[in-house]
């Protein structure tokens, strides 16, 4: 179950950003750490829209209502960064930067080959499910591992990185700490097999590597703005020893943690830290301002 130490309301916040003052290279000077974090815009769109509909075919199974209402709560945090990367595209398509062709086959890999299959009734059925549950507890693992690094990701600031940006993935970044138990508390819920576990961290990590390097690349290769654009694993290690994205170590050291048999996320992160800033993160704040002053015209 969710720990009880560190639990809170999940609740979506109904943010909103304006990209017009973004630079293409958001990261002043560093093309390569802005297209390495830009991945993300190409992954969560789709990749957070099948978390919900695998959640919402799962919620039947829940026997516990506190964890019932932290999936809800899960389901609609993520609604809503799939909607916050996926404006982020028109952004780059107007910088002359268009990642549909890239888009489409993430599309693909969620929607057709991650998708719901015709099966029987049963233990067919079923089996695929508790798949895809497992599949996303071990990418929250390390969506949490990212929502931990980029919290204090200080080089960044230090850099000049776009303040609307970091805002974005900050954002993200604190609540995907703050539901970081969830995933894993849910698949111990309805199956918890260790060997599940094992096999489908196998396959959500060789997955993330292919398609994070693939569309670093996408991005290097079609910058219009680069001559021979190219991204490299020294590429990704250099700036990892700048501050400027996570280090290998670190992600190296990551894997013996999911995969322990004392692993629970709660060991990950800090809930305190991811409260602070949602409660000043500007996009955040005004989301809440927003919600309140509606509640008051509505109670008017």
């Amino acid at each position: 179950m969710s720990n009880t130490q560190d639990r809170v309301h999940l609740k979506a916040r109904k943010v909103s950003f304006s990209w017009e003052d973004t630079p293409l290279h958001w990261v002043p000077g560093d093309p390569f750490t802005t297209h390495t974090i830009n991945v993300l815009h190409l992954l969560l769109p789709a990749g957070e829209r099948w978390f919900v509909h695998v959640y919402k075919q799962v919620l039947p199974y829940i026997r516990d209502e506190r964890l019932r209402e932290d999936v809800i709560g899960f389901i609609g945090q993520e609604a809503m960064h799939s909607q916050a990367h996926d404006e982020v595209l028109p952004h780059l398509r107007d910088q002359g930067l268009d990642p549909t062709p890239y888009t489409a086959q993430v599309d693909w890999l969620f929607e057709k080959l991650l998708g719901d299959r015709t099966l029987p009734p049963g233990r067919a059925r079923r089996w695929w499910l508790m798949e895809r549950v497992a599949l996303i507890a071990a990418i929250e693992h390390y969506t949490a591992f990212l929502g931990d690094w980029v919290l204090n990701a200080e080089e960044l600031d230090r850099r000049g990185a776009d303040p609307t940006m970091l805002d974005l993935l900050r954002w993200h970044g604190a609540e995907e700490v703050e539901h970081r138990s969830v995933a894993f508390d849910l698949f111990m819920h309805v199956d918890g097999s260790y060997r599940r576990r094992v096999r489908t961290w196998a396959t959500a990590f060789t997955a993330l590597v292919f398609l994070w390097q693939r569309g670093a690349r996408f991005f290097m290769e079609n910058d219009p703005t680069l001559v021979d654009g190219r991204a490299t694993f020294r590429d990704f290690y250099l700036r990892g020893r700048r501050g400027t994205l996570p280090t290998t170590g670190d992600m190296l050291r990551s894997i013996p943690r999911y995969l322990s048999h004392a692993y629970h996320p709660s060991q990950e992160g800090c809930t305190e830290q991811a409260v602070a800033y949602l409660a000043s993160s500007p996009a955040a704040t005004a989301a809440e301002k927003a919600g309140e002053t509606a509640a008051e015209k509505g109670a008017a």
